[in-house]
């Protein structure tokens, strides 16, 4: 049950809004523990050439961070999605014995994220929308309301751009890079345009989200 707090904090769609996006990305801490896997793989690459290794590297810095999280009894959430990314691209390149594959599934990932939010937009239903819809307990009831459906759409687009210029930066130097100097570049690409784009495009939905006061409507009850 929602404490006086929480409604009064919620008391618009867009502080509503601002406390979801707050739970979803992780912070400094987040940014850090997305990062280090990823860098700690490019460089031991680039210094050795031994794939297998520099996979063993990536994947046990994530075991780390992720028991440190255990035994701080803090959330493991961000964490994990880090993990079973690195997993999941630890396995195509182990597969093909390419380190370029190590990046793939993240750019296969924002390609079809970006493609889900895209859809969402072009049928009226943005994604950020259901993040009201978590709050009110009504996950639809937000679609009623023409100003609310703008907004949520003008967000998602927001949300939608840093997976496009991931995409669109990643996906040629995968294609057409070659040798130590593409993985390089998409180490560095993934680090940089990883959190650090994503905190820009979550600081522009901040500042839009603070120029208005549209009255969140909860659900009647029964």
């Amino acid at each position: 049950m929602s404490t006086e707090a929480d409604e009064v904090a919620h008391d618009t769609v867009e502080a509503a809004v601002r406390s979801q996006l707050a739970r979803a990305f992780g912070g400094v801490r987040g940014i850090i523990e997305a990062a280090v896997p990823t860098a700690a793989f490019t460089l031991s690459w680039i210094t050795t050439e031994d794939l297998r290794l520099s996979l063993i590297i990536s994947i046990a810095l994530s075991v780390v961070l992720l028991v440190a999280r255990l035994v701080q009894r803090s959330t493991p959430q961000f964490v994990i999605n880090s993990l079973i990314g690195i997993a999941i691209g630890a396995f195509f390149a182990s597969r093909t014995g390419d380190a370029k594959d190590y990046f793939l599934p993240g750019i296969l990932w924002n390609g079809a994220y970006a493609v889900a939010m895209l859809v969402s937009i072009v049928t009226r239903w943005p994604v950020v929308g259901f993040l009201i819809g978590s709050v009110t307990g009504d996950p639809t009831g937000w679609h009623k309301d023409p100003g609310v459906v703008r907004l949520c759409t003008r967000l998602t687009w927001l949300l939608m751009l840093p997976c496009v210029v991931r995409v669109a930066v990643q996906l040629p130097v995968y294609l057409f890079g070659g040798g130590d100097q593409a993985v390089a570049a998409l180490g560095l690409a993934k680090i940089a345009m990883g959190w650090p784009l994503q905190v820009a495009a979550l600081g522009a939905m901040v500042w839009m989200l603070g120029r208005g006061r549209t009255p969140i409507k909860p659900v009647a009850p029964a």
